[in-house]
């Protein structure tokens, strides 16, 4: 069995291109049936906004891998200097049900959710093409670091202006020098969301508040899944996309509200299979946007541990725990 850590998912390193295709694979097992994933459990206790959760999977194909991610979310974390998410995913040998990793490292989740996020931009830029695109973003902690690095690794020569917002000062030391230039801090989340074709909510908000209509056409990524209030409705109705409306629609979502509040249903979302496999966007009128709502499959946690554990056996990183 082989343990990785954070330094060792370093080592073995973020190749953008390869972990979106990791999604894209098992994409296609969602469409083929090859999966197994259970609805997950939520801990909490004592302060209801912290929380644990399990989430089990199973994953066909040429990944024919099961496993677990076990993953805290405590948001008061951030103002005690403390990480605000921990996670470790453990991978089962699917014929056998052996233990073969554990990967103890919040950076895998960070990598699976902006390489989820990246299969989404990937399809969109093929369906609504232009030579540049404005990105923004509000929150900026380590999946927002996360996602700017993907996205400017992926499309750097296509993305033009980034405006970033967060209340927390913002270090852009990690980015590559030549894309700086091109980033602006802003004081007000309004100056990151009108005009951006690509909008990225990675915050920890635990209410919403964008009340405001997105640019047409746009491609609204609400990661954080709480930002967004009831006006976004009337603007997005055509092209919600969710990534399981069973998960999505619980927990206090922006898709729970709208469920409960506005009527949206089931029948009225679109999937991840209809957005990357199918042709669901060439019904949909150029100037609709398009809301992607992902609460986090544990598939693709899965499927991402299997390929850092993959690729660290074959170089050699990490280490082998005795059985």
């Amino acid at each position: 069995m082989i343990y990785l850590n954070e330094s060792h998912l370093n080592e073995v390193g973020i190749p953008w291109e390869e972990t979106i295709a990791v999604i894209e694979e098992v994409v296609r097992c969602l469409e083929s049936g090859e999966f197994v994933q259970p609805i997950k459990p939520y801990l909490r206790y004592h302060n209801p906004a912290n929380r644990i959760i399990a989430m089990p999977a199973f994953v066909g194909g040429d990944i024919y891998t099961a496993g677990i991610k076990w993953i805290a979310s405590f948001p008061g974390n951030i103002d005690r200097n403390l990480p605000r998410a921990s996670s470790v995913v453990i991978l089962n040998n699917a014929e056998t049900g052996e233990p073969q990793a554990i990967i103890n490292t919040a950076l895998l989740s960070c990598i699976r959710t902006a390489s989820v996020t990246g299969s989404v931009i990937k399809r969109y830029m093929e369906h609504r093409p232009r030579e540049s695109y404005t990105l923004g973003m509000t929150g900026f902690g380590p999946i927002g670091r996360a996602h700017l690095s993907m996205a400017l690794s992926m499309w750097g020569d296509r993305i033009g202006t980034v405006k970033l917002y967060d209340p927390r000062p913002v270090d852009l030391q990690f980015l590559p020098e030549a894309y700086r230039s091109r980033i602006e801090t802003v004081d007000r989340w309004q100056d990151a969301y009108l005009g951006a074709d690509l909008f990225l909510t990675c915050t920890v908000a635990s209410e919403p508040y964008i009340d405001l209509p997105p640019k047409g056409g746009a491609l609204l990524l609400n990661i954080s899944l709480r930002d967004f209030k009831n006006d976004i409705y009337p603007h997005v109705r055509s092209g919600i996309v969710v990534d399981e409306w069973e998960e999505v629609c619980r927990q206090n979502t922006d898709i729970e509200r709208l469920h409960l509040q506005e009527g949206l249903q089931k029948e009225m979302t679109h999937t991840l299979v209809d957005l990357l496999l199918g042709d669901w966007m060439d019904t949909l009128p150029p100037e609709e946007p398009v809301m992607f709502n992902p609460m986090g499959m544990a598939v693709f946690d899965v499927a991402m541990g299997r390929y850092y554990a993959d690729k660290a056996l074959a170089a050699n990183i990490g280490q082998l725990l005795p059985a």
